[in-house]
């Protein structure tokens, strides 16, 4: 490997830990300044399901966590999935992102239980899983494939929140985050099999 090989991607690997730090950055910085200074009401800009006002929350739920250990049981998985999916375009994390928090948000506003607010990352991350697990199916690529078995392996057992288990879990944000990074992952695919080469 050639020295200027080294150095791209090294430059390539800064670039992620920079956007991905970015976002996790975000989540602490806003959980504690909501517990310091805001007592939590920093929460009510959470999707608020068939509100008007409610519809905010597609753009703010995913920064905000109801406590510390909310947004610790979401960081390691965010940062593991989110790199995964920056492995080979970063442009692919931030269109599976926006997906995930477009069709997860829309989903729990409509379908979500009324005077409930949800919040998290955990829609997005399923996104992100969604999008990592069927990537392969619609891809058909070696690599592809191999990556779905290995994340199926690790985080499978998690897609069993995508369903009603306990309450103050938003499996609603799960579920409609989950087919948002399907969504993605077939409308990549499809977009990479039109690219030339």
């Amino acid at each position: 490997m050639s020295r200027e090989d080294k150095a791209a991607i090294a430059r390539e690997l800064k670039t992620q830990a920079i956007i991905l730090g970015g976002f996790v950055a975000i989540f602490w910085i806003l959980e504690i300044a909501d517990l310091a200074f805001f007592r939590g009401r920093l929460n009510l800009y959470g999707i608020a399901p068939r509100t008007t006002i409610g519809l905010r929350g597609i753009l703010f739920a995913p920064f905000l966590h109801a406590n510390l250990p909310h947004v610790v049981a979401n960081t390691v998985p965010f940062l593991v999935l989110g790199w995964l999916i920056m492995l080979r375009e970063i442009s692919d994390f931030f269109i599976v992102t926006a997906a995930s928090m477009l069709v997860g948000g829309l989903g729990v506003w409509l379908f979500g239980a009324p005077n409930s607010i949800h919040i998290g990352a955990s829609g997005v991350i399923f996104g992100y899983l969604g999008f990592l697990l069927l990537r392969g199916f619609f891809e058909r690529s070696a690599i592809a494939v191999i990556l779905s078995l290995i994340v199926c392996f690790f985080y499978g057992g998690v897609l069993w929140g995508v369903l009603p288990s306990r309450v103050g879990i938003s499996w609603e944000g799960h579920l409609f985050g989950l087919i948002g990074g399907v969504i993605a992952a077939r409308i990549l695919a499809k977009s990479k099999q039109r690219s030339p080469g």
